[in-house]
């Protein structure tokens, strides 16, 4: 099995995102920053539709791209058996937002853990409905992240999962 390690200088990782998404840009620009710092070359490519997201995995083999980070986006997860697929049928390793797409067979997925995030909601709601100014309450960050790995998927791709990385995995589907 061969063994994924992004941070050495080699990988090319390839970013989708939703140029529809108001936070696109933004998040780009995050990610951009972030690479820069790691030394990591990364390339974007953006899919606003299920026929672009076809052609982007289509063209993920020619930019010999190592990996694929799918971005956070509800156009995104609707669509999330299409990612599956395609990242299955290309053998793309992909890492996800949502832990949803690893139920459905996506390889990895890391981001903020959305029962915590409606929490919060519920929190701000009950706090405006007794009174206080949405004005006055403060912004809020995520403080609960998940990750999820899909052992099934990893090895149908010949990746071999660090035992370090599944120890720390909040949920491993094997």
């Amino acid at each position: 099995m061969r063994q994924f390690d992004a941070t050495r200088g080699n990988a090319s990782i390839a970013v989708l995102v939703n140029p529809d998404n108001p936070n696109a840009d933004l998040d780009v620009t995050e990610l951009q920053n972030a690479a820069r710092t790691l030394g990591q070359s990364i390339t974007f490519v953006r899919a606003r539709s299920e026929a672009e997201i076809d052609a982007v995995f289509a063209t993920l083999g020619e930019w010999r791209a190592s990996a694929l980070l799918v971005n956070t986006d509800p156009f995104f997860l609707a669509r999330r058996d299409q990612f599956v697929s395609l990242a299955a049928r290309n053998k793309m390793p992909a890492i996800y937002a949502q832990r949803e797409f690893v139920a459905a067979g996506g390889l990895i997925s890391y981001g903020a853990n959305l029962a915590d995030g409606y929490r919060q909601v519920g929190i701000y709601a009950g706090r405006i409905l007794k009174g206080e100014k949405p004005a006055d309450l403060p912004v809020v960050q995520p403080t609960k992240f998940e990750m999820a790995i899909n052992l099934k998927t990893a090895q149908a791709l010949g990746l071999d999962i660090p035992p370090t990385v599944l120890a720390v995995a909040d949920e491993v589907i094997e």
